[in-house]
């Protein structure tokens, strides 16, 4: 099972809606939600956190060389600006 850490600046309503969305657009791809676990934090956070999982989405910019997890930035699931991308993306990482 593949894991998801999605995370926003403060770690709640922001990473709640972009993994809503995510979970609606994997389901349109006929990705079932047993196939994935997601996580929720805080941008702080994600250096301790994401070893602990295969991929890391964020809704704000994140660079930080001292973590080996892929970080795909999630904007576009809150903009619905460049979604497909963004879904491409975390599918083809994690091998979905």
């Amino acid at each position: 099972m593949k894991k998801i850490l999605v995370a926003c600046g403060a770690g709640v309503v922001t990473s709640t809606s972009a993994m809503n969305k995510l979970q609606e657009e994997l389901a349109n791809r006929g990705i079932s939600a047993t196939e994935y676990t997601l996580g929720q934090s805080s941008v702080a956070q994600v250096e301790s956190l994401a070893n602990d999982y295969d991929i890391v989405i964020t809704t704000t910019q994140y660079d930080n060389e001292a973590i080996n997890t892929p970080v795909i930035n999630g904007l576009p699931l809150l903009t619905n600006i460049g979604v497909e991308n963004v879904i491409d993306e975390v599918v083809n990482k994690l091998g979905l």
